[in-house]
């Protein structure tokens, strides 16, 4: 049963993926922060430029980690209809963890695709 330790690992996958997108949104938070302290304290023009660079870059792996989740989230969805047909169990733990993180993303891509927001704090 190739397919269900398919399922397991592109489960884990999109987890791993939340978590690193969730871990970004922090880093995006604090480095905010630092940058709006330099600018208040008035900080070396140097240093500032290369506390934005730093934000910037955190900004940037945002959208890059969404795209991954979205690759992995539909990896999940073929791989579980695949180990469904082939299977034709629906029960298990591996079945039953890849239905759920699916559900749970495909409503958190949704809610975000409504009210355009790009964060998935509340996910984890």
């Amino acid at each position: 049963m190739a397919t269900l330790r398919d399922l397991k690992i592109k489960t884990s996958t999109c987890k791993r993926i939340v978590k690193e997108l969730h871990s970004y949104e922090e880093e995006v938070e604090s480095e905010a922060g630092k940058t709006a302290d330099m600018k208040a304290k008035g900080a070396d023009p140097y240093d500032l430029k290369q506390q934005e660079n730093v934000l910037a870059e955190s900004r940037m792996m945002i959208p890059d980690c969404s795209k991954r989740l979205e690759v992995a989230l539909s990896d999940l969805k073929r791989a579980l209809q695949v180990e469904l047909e082939e299977s034709g169990d629906k029960k298990g733990v591996e079945i039953n963890d890849a239905r759920n993180i699916k559900q749970r993303l495909n409503g958190y891509f949704n809610l975000l695709k409504i009210s355009g927001k790009t964060r998935f704090s509340s996910f984890v």
